[in-house]
């Protein structure tokens, strides 16, 4: 028999012109409210690792980079990344 995790419930406050969104969307897919904002936080929390992954290896092509040309060129995405445009 195959375990499930146990579910940790959580309170959480909208503003208001987010809550609508979020029902908009549940609607829309015709799913719950709670499932939306499960879903957005589990893509939110992936993109952050995603985002973490590509700021990581940035900085080692940048530490292994030969060209100063290259060297520049991946200065300013590292600082895009962390700064954004």
């Amino acid at each position: 028999m195959a375990q499930t995790e146990k579910v940790v419930r959580q309170s959480v406050s909208l503003p208001p012109a987010v809550a609508r969104r979020v029902q908009a969307l549940a609607r829309r897919k015709r799913t719950s409210a709670n499932r939306v904002i499960v879903e957005l936080i589990e893509s939110g929390l992936e993109t952050r690792e995603n985002e973490k992954k590509t700021f990581y290896e940035l900085a080692d092509r940048l530490a292994n980079s030969s060209g100063e040309s290259e060297a520049r060129r991946l200065k300013e995405e590292l600082a895009r990344l962390t700064f954004g445009d």
